[in-house]
């Protein structure tokens, strides 16, 4: 590996360590898979960041996405000098095959949100989701390693209950910047205004709102069970850790009685670090089986 392969894996593994709850399931990868999924991260932070710069227009962000996109076209062309993730990422894609329509998907996905958000269905959350959340479902997928394709199916399902948990996470930070991602019909259902979660009101209404949508991404996640069936016991192992840190936030959203207002949910530091080493050590246990 060239220095400049090595630093580009270095300012991936820098922004994915502020990334909190994944960084601590990249932890119990093997050192070739820790490395693939900080390059994954790191592209899609900064494509994120890009589409979410508070001090740019809504003009300048669209066309710092389309230079994403451009900047990806020629580093896969072998012009990979555009930005410092770029090495890395386009690595990891040659190394474990991974589509890069995933990646274009992405960028399609966050300029989704350039503009106020408010979907009506379900539907149409779903299909942002996809493009947010799926397609990085579908990339994981590549670099763990999996025996049927019908492991992409459920990779995309665990993406959107993976997005829908952070969607009720972050429903105060995200109504500040004119997006409200539950459904229309899910609020008017249950009698819950867009002015009350601008406020921030937690009446009965809310209640029976978030526990509607949590019992739904609850739904998504056990749909999504048989992924593991389909993954080598490395991607197993680091997909439990995954869905345990997630299932986490919404066990507890529910335990804070859904005040998600008063300050942000977070899974404490050592509750992270013990489901990584859990990880780590299934991952041992799983080899040691196998070698015996």
């Amino acid at each position: 590996m060239n220095s400049a392969l090595r630093d580009s894996y270095r300012t991936c593994r820098d922004l994915a360590r502020r990334a909190g709850n994944f960084y601590y399931a990249f932890l119990t990868l093997p050192k070739d898979q820790f490395w693939a999924m900080c390059a994954l991260y790191g592209f899609t932070r900064l494509v994120d960041d890009a589409g979410d710069d508070p001090h740019a227009s809504t003009a300048d962000r669209t066309k710092s996405l389309q230079k994403w996109r451009d900047n990806l076209k020629d580093a896969l062309q072998g012009d990979d000098s555009a930005s410092s993730v770029l090495p890395a990422l386009i690595d990891t894609i040659r190394k474990y095959h991974i589509p890069p329509e995933y990646l274009y998907s992405l960028i399609d996905g966050v300029e989704l949100d350039l503009n106020p958000v408010h979907y009506q269905t379900y539907e149409e959350l779903a299909r942002y989701s996809y493009h947010v959340a799926g397609v990085i479902g579908l990339c994981c997928i590549h670099v763990w390693g999996f025996s049927d394709s019908r492991a992409k199916t459920f990779a995309i399902t665990l993406g959107e209950a993976f997005q829908l948990t952070n969607i009720l996470r972050d429903l105060k930070e995200d109504n500040t910047l004119g997006r409200c991602y539950l459904p229309v019909e899910d609020m008017r259902e249950f009698g819950y205004t867009q002015a009350e979660l601008a406020a921030g009101t937690r009446n009965d209404a809310f209640q029976r709102l978030m526990q509607f949508e949590v019992q739904r991404a609850r739904k998504l996640y056990r749909a999504a069970d048989e992924l593991e069936q389909y993954l080598n016991p490395i991607g197993a192992s680091v997909l439990q850790t995954m869905v345990k840190l997630y299932r986490g936030i919404l066990d507890e959203i529910e335990r804070r009685q859904f005040d998600v207002f008063s300050r942000r949910v977070r899974l404490s530091h050592w509750t992270k670090l013990r489901f990584a080493f859990s990880g780590i050590l299934r991952r041992y246990w799983r080899g040691a089986r196998h070698v015996a």
